[in-house]
């Protein structure tokens, strides 16, 4: 038997395995694969979120004269955080104001305000505009806030957990990064957004792979969406695999492995 021959097979047989798996392998995890290199896309649409029942708004009011502007503020309330007295610490956060089921606030003086549908920038002007119209206060400067703007990020990511965003808004990538990345395991082309707006819950699938997703109506999340990531063939197979059985995976393997090399053996002879 040539030895020589017979190991440069088995060599150029273990360079090919890796190399093809190689390939799939990127083919399967890269994000964005269309895109080309310098390419620029109009953003198309508006990524403002609007208000909806259940969201909790910090309204602020301000004037050149403070003591006018307090009866339209909420109070400053302080969480002690510990097990025991004394052992954890305070901190402050503004009362809001609750979006109820009809989409209405009730504000101090004004009364109900419809803000369901809202901007943030469109409820901050309608107030500001409305105190000073009925002369409750002539310079009044008036901030609005997202108190409770939250996603979550599920399935095959590295972190997966609840968000709160800061900002006025998110994309599904940024989401993805919060959450550390998908795994190796999670699938590139099939990653859900669930919505739930106006009594309707929707699930779409998106394909990282593609560019496609910028154009995707929830591309930019909003409140209380959850991104589920899908395992793909290789982690739903893992998960039949426990303790009892993992060893007879194993000798599966091996048992293939030393057929090939059989055969490459008797091809060699």
């Amino acid at each position: 038997m040539d030895y020589k021959r017979f190991y440069t097979l088995t060599a150029l047989l273990g360079t090919l395995l890796l190399l093809v798996s190689g390939c799939a392998t990127r083919r399967d995890v890269v994000y964005l694969q269309d895109v080309k290199p310098l390419a620029k896309q109009k953003i198309i649409g508006n990524y403002e979120m609007t208000i909806a029942p259940d969201d909790e708004l910090a309204i602020l009011v301000n004037s050149k004269e403070p003591e006018l502007a307090l009866p339209f503020n909420m109070p400053m309330v302080t969480y002690q955080l510990g097990s025991e007295a004394g052992a954890g610490y305070g901190t402050q956060r503004v009362v809001g104001y609750l979006v109820d089921k009809d989409g209405d606030i009730d504000f101090p003086s004004l009364g109900k305000i419809h803000a369901a549908g809202m901007t943030r920038m469109q409820l901050t002007d309608y107030i500001q505009q409305h105190l000073i119209q009925s002369g409750l206060l002539k310079d009044a400067i008036v901030t609005v806030q997202f108190l409770n703007f939250k996603i979550s990020v599920i399935g095959e990511v590295n972190r997966p957990g609840t968000f709160n965003i800061t900002s006025d808004r998110v994309t599904l990538l940024e989401a993805l990064s919060m959450a550390g990345d998908l795994t190796i395991y999670g699938r590139r082309d099939r990653v859900a957004v669930i919505r739930e707006k106006n009594g309707v819950r929707t699930v779409l699938f998106h394909d990282l792979r593609s560019s496609d997703i910028f154009q995707s109506p929830d591309y930019y999340l909003e409140q209380n969406d959850i991104v589920y990531v899908e395992p793909n063939r290789a982690r739903a197979g893992q998960s039949s695999i426990n303790q009892n059985n993992s060893a007879g995976v194993w000798l599966s393997a091996v048992s293939i492995l030393v057929s090939a090399l059989t055969l490459i053996f008797t091809l060699t002879k």
